[in-house]
Formats: structure tokens, C-alpha cells, sequence
């Protein structure tokens, strides 16, 4: 799937990574997972921004799914913090997880190590201690028009590179931005003086 996409120019599966140089705020050095990208749009999910106001636990509790029932369920639910996603359906709830956890008709398979689920039934999976082993839990979503995207990039408002699994599930919030440039061999500070220019 990812040779094929990267063969005909949709990013989906890989990372953004905000330019120095970004005007909106909300997306100021964000990295983004690209989980759909197509004629139609792009759609991704923040994964270096956290919501401190709600734990994983109230999200649960609010949503009546329950405490979690074993010890291990228990550890999990500790462990997962939830993401500002993005400013798009900022109330919905979206688990980007490894491929181990599937739901017929319910999760998308991303690329070949991601998958995202956007059901209850993943959060009920992970408090029941049968969720995927790796999950990132956001609200909301960033959104593309058709064609905006591409826009934004050939505006410098983006750089993509392959997505890195350990940077999109770790719990490193404050070095996935400078990580991720790493992974295409640029420092910020590089960045930042190479901004506007040809």
C-alpha cells in the first residue's frame, strides 16, 4: 500500500512536519500522522500535542465504558494520555494502534504496521486488556480540501518524511518534533534561516 501511494503522490501513512515558518498557531511545530490523502482531501491525526484536561480514565468514565477489569488492563490505562488531534471534530475520539487489533467494518488499516479505529469498541478492547499493544488515543482531526494540502507544502508550510512507529507511539511528547526532522537529516535551527528561501 505505501509504494503505491508514495508511486502516486498521496502522503497518507507518512509524517508532517510544521515549518518553522507556520502562520496557524494551532499546528505551530505539530507532527502529524497522514492517515487518509487523496483527490478528495487529506485527513491526520497530531501526535505531539497533549489535551492535559482529561485523562484517559475520564474519557472512559464519561463515556460509560467502565474501569478497567484486570491488572494489566489496569496499566494500560494508565499509560495512554490523550492527544489534541486536532482542531476538526474536536469531541470525537480517534486510536491510531499497531496491527494487532482489528474491528471488521471499523478499523482502517493505514499502512502495514499502523492501523486507526475511531469506535468505542477499541477503547472498551483496551480497558478490557485485549486493545492493541501500541495506541495513540486523540480528539479531533486535521482536515484538508481537495488540493489544500498540496498548497500548504508547495508553500512551505509543510515538510513530509516517513513516518517512524516509535516516534508516533512513544510517550517523548517534547522531542517527536526535532526527532521527526531528524529523520530526514534537518535541525529546526537549519530550518529556520533556510525559511524563504529558493
Amino acid at each position: 500500500m505505501t509504494t503505491a501511494n508514495a508511486k502516486s503522490g498521496f502522503l497518507d501513512g507518512q509524517f508532517l512536519i510544521a515549518m518553522p515558518t507556520m502562520g496557524d498557531k494551532r499546528f505551530e511545530r505539530t507532527v502529524i500522522y497522514l492517515c487518509a490523502h487523496s483527490e478528495q482531501g487529506a485527513m491526520g491525526i497530531v501526535i505531539n500535542k497533549l489535551a492535559p484536561e482529561i485523562s484517559f480514565r475520564d474519557l472512559l468514565s464519561q463515556l460509560e465504558i467502565g474501569e478497567p477489569i484486570t491488572y494489566e488492563a489496569e496499566k494500560e490505562v494508565e499509560q495512554i494520555r490523550v492527544h489534541r488531534g486536532g482542531p476538526v471534530e474536536t469531541g470525537r475520539g480517534f486510536v491510531l494502534h499497531s496491527c494487532d487489533f482489528f474491528l471488521e467494518d471499523a478499523t482502517l488499516p493505514i499502512s502495514d504496521e499502523v492501523c486507526l479505529t475511531a469506535t468505542l469498541d477499541v477503547l472498551r478492547a483496551i480497558a478490557e486488556g485485549h486493545g492493541p499493544a501500541e495506541a495513540l488515543l486523540a480528539l479531533g482531526y486535521a482536515g484538508w480540501a481537495p488540493g489544500q494540502l498540496e498548497t500548504e507544502i508547495q508553500s512551505n508550510g509543510w515538510l513530509n518524511s516517513p513516518a517512524d512507529k516509535q516516534i508516533l507511539f512513544d510517550a517523548e511528547m517534547e522531542t517527536k518534533y526535532d526527532r521527526a526532522l531528524s529523520k530526514i537529516g534537518v535541525a529546526e535551527g537549519r530550518l529556520s534561516s533556510l525559511s524563504g528561501h529558493a
